[in-house]
C-alpha cells in the first residue's frame, strides 16, 4: 500500500533526525522474535545499518520459536545481532521467594533492560521502544522494562496496523501469523490476558481515542459494554505509565511543569 510506503520513509527519517541530532549514530533494541521488535529492527536497519545492533535475551522460560524467529529475521534483513542469556539473572534473585508468573514476567523484562542499557552504554547507542499504541494505551507493559526506551517509532500505530505495516515491510510469515505474546512465561498470549482480540480492542481504542466518542456513544454504536469498560479504565489507571514522574512545583520554572522547551531548541 501507498500509505505504508509513506509511513516507512517517515519513520526512517524521523530516526535519523532524532539519534543524530543527539549527537550519537548508534542504536540498540531488544529483539525478542514478536511482530513489534521485528518492525523496528528492519527500520533501524534501514536507517543505520551497521550502527544498529539487535539483541536477543532469552530466559528459561523463552520459547525456541521466538529465538527461531529473531534468528531467521536477522538472516533475512541482515541484521547484526549477539544474544544475552537473562536466565541465570531471574533465578538468582527468585530461588528463595514466593514468585507467580505476573512478578517473575515484570522481572524478566526490566532484566531485559538493565541488560539492554548496559549494552547501549558500551556501544553508545540509543535504546529505541518497541511497544505499539494499543499496548501503551491498555497499560500492557512493563515500566522499566520493555516500555522503557530513548525514541519509539510505532508508538502511534495500533497492533492491527503493525501487522499490515509488518507484511509491507516483508516480515516473516512465521512473525506474523503466530499469536501476540510477550513470552513473559510459556503458554502466555496477550489476547487470553486482555480478554479479546487486538482486532476487537483497537477499533474500540480508535473511536475512543482518535474519534472522540464518549462512552455512551460507543455503547448506541454497538460496542460490547465490557470491552468499553475495559478499555476506558485500562486508559485512565494506566496514565503514569506513558508520562515521566511527576514533580511536585517548588520554584519558578519546575521540570516539567514550567520548563518545557524542545530538546532540539537553539540557543
Amino acid at each position: 500500500m501507498k500509505k505504508y510506503i509513506l509511513i516507512e520513509n517517515y519513520l526512517i527519517k524521523f530516526l535519523k533526525d532524532e539519534v543524530y541530532k543527539t549527537g550519537l549514530k548508534n542504536t540498540i533494541i531488544g529483539l525478542s522474535g514478536g511482530i513489534d521488535s521485528a518492525v523496528v529492527a528492519v527500520l533501524a536497519q534501514r536507517a543505520f545499518g551497521e550502527n544498529f545492533l539487535a539483541v536477543m535475551l532469552p530466559s528459561s522460560s523463552s520459547s525456541q520459536s521466538s529465538f527461531d524467529d529473531a534468528d531467521e529475521l536477522c538472516k533475512k534483513f541482515n541484521i547484526k545481532n549477539t544474544s544475552v542469556y537473562i536466565g541465570d539473572l531471574v533465578q538468582s534473585y527468585f530461588h528463595d521467594k514466593e514468585k507467580s508468573n505476573l512478578r517473575i514476567g515484570n522481572f524478566s523484562a526490566r532484566m531485559r533492560m538493565s541488560v539492554l542499557y548496559d549494552l547501549s552504554a558500551k556501544h553508545s547507542a540509543l535504546v529505541l521502544g518497541t511497544s505499539n499504541k494499543s499496548e501503551l494505551l491498555l497499560g500492557y507493559g512493563t515500566m522499566f522494562g520493555d516500555l522503557a526506551s530513548a525514541l519509539n517509532p510505532i508508538g502511534d500505530m495500533y497492533k492491527t496496523q503493525v501487522f499490515e505495516f509488518a507484511e509491507h515491510l516483508g516480515i516473516p510469515k512465521s512473525i506474523i501469523t503466530k499469536p501476540p505474546t510477550a513470552d513473559l512465561w510459556e503458554g502466555q498470549s496477550d489476547e487470553e490476558d486482555l480478554g479479546y482480540t487486538y482486532a476487537e480492542l483497537d477499533l474500540a481504542l480508535e473511536a475512543f481515542v482518535d474519534n472522540r466518542f464518549s462512552k455512551e456513544e460507543l455503547i448506541k454504536k454497538g460496542f460490547d459494554f465490557e470491552l468499553v469498560e475495559l478499555i476506558t479504565t485500562k486508559i485512565y489507571q494506566n496514565q503514569f505509565k506513558r508520562k515521566l514522574p511527576l514533580i511536585a512545583k517548588l520554584g519558578n520554572r519546575t521540570i516539567g511543569h514550567d520548563f518545557l522547551y524542545p530538546r532540539d531548541i537553539k540557543l
